[in-house]
């Protein structure tokens, strides 16, 4: 029986793939994709020509079953989603759920993630720190989750698209205006950037903006008196 290997790819810039992640994807004899049509860009950088599998939020089980079926055949198969590490807020978990159901080893390739990324410019002090990935897009579900991750003291990361990034912010202006938070955007790309301050300070910045653009992390620091 082969491998099903989770493969970590770069969240922005190219050149963060590891070469352990490039042995991986040059060895296997298929490569899952969240969407190849984005996985192309990064396999023919590094000329890379496999058999492609998609496999995203919305086929993953029934596409799990097939992949399933190749590895315990005897093929090996990597997966990579759009960017970042498998499973943490993208695809995969359904996946590796099937392969190990079906007895199929699972290894993990380590790499680049945004979560990860913005901890390492991190300067809030405490050790524990909740990750919470995306929120609902319904205002009301949003804050209440909000209420409940700044009521539990800890700092707490999350992710958002940049069409609902003000509308965060002004739901975190709104609870804890004073709580410090750090915005991670376009990171490791071109036009990152990265801005500190209080979520009402960040809250006004990005509010004076014509527009946001890439996605955004955001690191919210605990409560000082928890």
């Amino acid at each position: 029986m082969s491998f099903l290997y989770m493969v970590a790819t770069p969240i922005g810039n190219l050149r963060d793939i590891t070469l352990r992640a490039l042995d991986v994807l040059r060895e296997a004899d298929i490569i899952v994709c969240e969407d190849t049509r984005h996985s192309l860009k990064l396999l023919s950088a590094y000329e890379i020509r496999k058999p492609l599998i998609s496999c995203h939020g919305h086929n993953e089980a029934q596409v799990a079953e097939r992949v399933v079926a190749r590895i315990k055949s005897g093929e090996t198969a990597a997966y990579i989603s759009d960017a970042g590490t498998p499973g943490i807020s993208d695809p995969g978990t359904v996946l590796v759920r099937h392969a190990r159901e079906a007895g199929v080893p699972v290894v993990p390739i380590p790499g680049a993630s945004a979560f990860s990324s913005l901890l390492c410019v991190n300067h809030f002090p405490g050790k524990t720190v909740v990750f919470e990935g995306f929120l609902s897009p319904k205002a009301g579900r949003r804050r209440t989750r909000l209420q409940q991750l700044l009521a539990g003291g800890a700092s707490f990361v999350l992710y958002e698209s940049p069409y609902r990034t003000v509308k965060l912010l002004g739901d975190l202006a709104e609870l804890a205006p004073g709580r410090n938070v750090l915005l991670g955007r376009e990171m490791t790309k071109m036009h990152e950037e990265y801005l500190t301050g209080t979520a009402e300070e960040i809250f006004e910045e990005l509010s004076r903006r014509n527009a946001i653009k890439g996605e955004v992390s955001l690191l919210v620091a605990g409560d000082k008196k928890s």
